[in-house]
């Protein structure tokens, strides 16, 4: 790709953003960052991947989480104790995110990118969502749990997305306004969302002609900030990842 693009991606628990995330860079040719992330703002601040695992899409609680796992200081003095918040560990995330996004294209999946990158031009927003059935079921087949369980552990993670979203933008995780495009992928499934999103980017990138001024029959575009939710036809897809 020529021109430099980034695209973040926020996503429910088991809708398959990570997955469409993944095939939306291998078909771009570009960069895919998700946990990927927290290696390399490890390595970069110099601390333990281990405090951005714990501290990962959590909202702020402090030093105690750090202590009560056992970590240690890293060989750090008590005055500088504080880069073990989150709050710390997400300004050091966020670092991460503008240097990757100032080297090259690629997607990011989640940590907030949308809104550290909010002022960048190269930047395109998407959300992932999903109906239920299809999240539950997922994850029923990657964790090997029951319904009861899979359904228990996908509000679960979702209140926590929403929760270290908000807490850092002061904005509304998941609300479509909030990003630059809202898609349901039970519409269409993983792999003709990634076509669709992918078509949308090289558009952007004015690789092929703009879209038509009339919308195709049974979908809705629109200028700014997009929700798109088709009447076409669905294809069942229930994959392993999330």
């Amino acid at each position: 790709m020529d021109n430099k693009i980034i695209l973040t991606i926020g996503r429910q628990f088991g809708s398959g953003g990570r997955e469409v995330g993944q095939k939306l860079a291998k078909e771009l040719g570009i960069g895919y960052y998700d946990k990927e992330l927290m290696a390399l703002a490890a390595k970069e601040s110099g601390l333990s991947e281990e405090f951005f695992e714990k501290a990962d899409e959590k909202a702020s609680s402090g030093l105690a989480y750090a202590f009560t796992m056992g970590y240690s200081y890293m060989g750090l003095f008590p005055p500088y104790a504080d880069v073990l918040s989150n709050d710390r560990l997400f300004l050091y995330q966020s670092d991460t995110i503008r240097n990757l996004a100032e080297k090259g294209s690629c997607v990011i999946v989640g940590r907030c990118a949308d809104y550290i990158l909010r002022d960048n031009p190269d930047c395109l927003s998407f959300f992932i969502h999903n109906n239920k059935e299809n999240r539950i079921q997922r994850i029923i087949e990657s964790q090997n749990l029951t319904v009861e369980q899979a359904e228990e552990l996908m509000l679960k993670t979702d209140k926590s997305r929403a929760a270290y979203y908000n807490y850092y933008t002061n904005k509304e995780w998941g609300v479509a306004s909030t990003y630059n495009f809202s898609i349901d992928v039970s519409v269409l499934g993983i792999d003709e969302t990634v076509a669709f999103m992918k078509n949308f980017v090289e558009r952007k990138m004015d690789k092929r002609p703009p879209f038509p001024d009339t919308p195709l029959s049974g979908e809705s575009l629109s200028t700014g900030t997009h929700h798109w939710d088709t009447n076409l036809s669905r294809s069942k897809q229930h994959q392993s990842e999330l």
